[in-house]
């Protein structure tokens, strides 16, 4: 029978054949020695579990759109078109809450299943979701296809970003998972196209969820293709979950496909230095719930929970609400075409993305942080200021609105990511990131239904300006808590930077 190094073997005694010594001294130098790889081997590894990134994006742009033909007396195709407030925030929100449950589940089985399993059961809750949402003869199937969704997207945002950053190269792992965040918005300006060529046919809403399916399909049969984790097996080993010579060849195994025939020979080295890293930095001991707030595992919760909780409550959410009233006051949307605005904006978002890919493993993370969270907090004084000082200048606020999205899209938006799966403990990752990304989407929650109240309590002028203090108080975060993990691998980050 062939072996499947993702199930797990009785615990073996015989851990001492590969070496593994508490007292051992560390292999992580001061001076990084460049690892080999094949750039070819490395797209694969990157690819499918960045449609996770993908589908994801594009079911915010679809729903936008969906939420219009939905409701629309001819081009629906239902007899319940006729649908609440509540039950328009439902469609929009189900998959928001979907994936805070997906987190939740990621807690409790991302270590045990790991990163490619969770990945290949994330694409099958996305074609089921797809599905339900797509044939929902009523509105309450359709909330269930929603929600199903979502647990989908919890679990894809949560191992993701895992699978590529212990699967890639140091020297490109920030260009990598920094292009996971390109896809999420290439997905949203696809959902948005997807939906505007819909929007005006019978049953347009149903079309847009159906197009998730064959990319659903797609990235489940790439996870099932993929190797597993080398990190998580060499994780199964040392902690005494797995039969360690099958592990250890399983890892060999997975290295060589993640790297190119170029690391052929270096493989089993890798390896035994991999092991004995983790060795040297405690990883070979259980991990429990309690450590998650001690020592290193803590310093890596405050550094990664406290840049995705800026991430959201600096306002994303909010600014982007108020996109489409800034460009049609300025006259960028003479027809008030929604659709077109939220394209304009993708685009944008995509450019400065792309940006960022391709300069964070050059520049480094603190600097594009310091920089793009800098420019955020001019624009959102700038917004303030135009809606208290300067509302006969539209012009004001569309440059400030540019300089908000360029801006996180160079700094927030995919290092946020990129930052989550760096810098948590092996032994605590999985357990680390599904409370990053638990605390992400609930954030993203909070500021979504709390922006409408404040809005209407303190005035759209004031609000931005309290954004504008939260983003100060980000950049002290960054300048003062945030490290660099420019170049290094994920074991010279836990030695190094914790």
């Amino acid at each position: 029978m062939a072996f499947d190094p993702e199930q797990q073997q009785p615990t073996s005694s015989v851990l001492g054949e590969v070496e593994i010594n508490a007292e051992r001294e560390p292999l992580i130098k001061d001076t990084h020695i460049a690892e080999n790889y094949s750039v070819v081997a490395a797209i694969f590894p990157f690819l499918f579990p960045a449609l996770g990134g993908l589908l994801y994006g594009y079911e915010i742009g679809a729903t936008s759109c969906a939420t219009i033909s939905i409701q629309s007396p001819s081009l629906s195709g239902i007899s319940w078109y006729s649908l609440s407030s509540l039950d328009i925030g439902l469609v929009t929100s189900g998959s928001l809450y979907g994936a805070l449950f997906g987190s939740i589940v990621a807690f409790s089985i991302a270590d045990v299943i790991g990163r490619r399993k969770e990945l290949i059961l994330a694409a099958i809750l996305f074609l089921v979701g797809a599905l339900v949402t797509a044939l929902a003869p009523i509105y309450p199937v359709l909330i269930i296809g929603r929600v199903t969704y979502g647990i989908g997207v919890g679990l894809a945002m949560h191992a993701a970003p895992m699978y590529i950053a212990e699967t890639a190269p140091s020297q490109i792992r920030g260009q990598l998972v920094s292009l996971k965040e390109f896809f999420i918005v290439l997905g949203m300006v696809g959902g948005y196209g997807i939906g505007s060529l819909t929007v005006n046919i019978l049953s347009g809403w149903r079309y847009m969820y159906a197009t998730s399916v064959p990319l659903a399909v797609i990235m489940g049969i790439g996870m099932w293709w993929l190797p597993a984790s080398p990190r998580w097996l060499l994780l199964r080993v040392i902690q005494g979950k797995g039969n360690v010579e099958n592990q250890k060849e399983a890892a060999i195994k997975s290295l060589c496909r993640l790297r190119g025939p170029a690391f052929a020979d270096s493989a089993a080295e890798q390896v035994n230095e991999i092991l004995a890293e983790l060795s040297s930095v405690g990883e070979d001991k259980e991990a429990t719930f309690g450590e998650l707030f001690q020592g290193k595992c803590m310093k890596a919760l405050v550094i990664g929970g406290g840049l995705v909780l800026f991430q959201q409550i600096t306002g994303q959410p909010s600014v982007l609400y108020y996109a489409p009233s800034i460009l049609q006051t300025a006259g960028f949307s003479a027809a008030g075409d929604a659709t077109r605005v939220s394209i304009l904006l993708g685009l944008l978002k995509l450019i400065m993305t792309g940006v960022a890919v391709v300069v964070i493993d050059r520049l480094g993370r603190r600097p594009l942080l310091l920089g793009g969270v800098g420019g955020m907090v001019v624009s959102l004084f700038l917004l303030g200021s135009y809606y208290i000082f300067f509302s006969a200048a539209p012009a004001v606020a569309v440059i400030a609105l540019l300089l908000y999205v360029g801006c996180y899209q160079l700094s927030f938006g995919p290092i946020g990511w990129l930052m989550i799966s760096e810098i948590f403990p092996l032994k605590l990752r999985g357990r680390g990131l599904s409370i990053a990304v638990l605390l992400n989407f609930g954030a993203n929650a909070l500021v979504t239904f709390a922006f409408s109240p404040l809005e209407e309590l303190l005035g759209a002028g004031i609000l931005f300006f309290g954004f504008g203090v939260i983003c100060v108080l980000s950049l002290l975060f960054i300048f003062f808590i945030v490290p660099e993990t420019k170049g290094l691998t994920l074991e010279e980050i836990e030695a190094k930077c914790l």
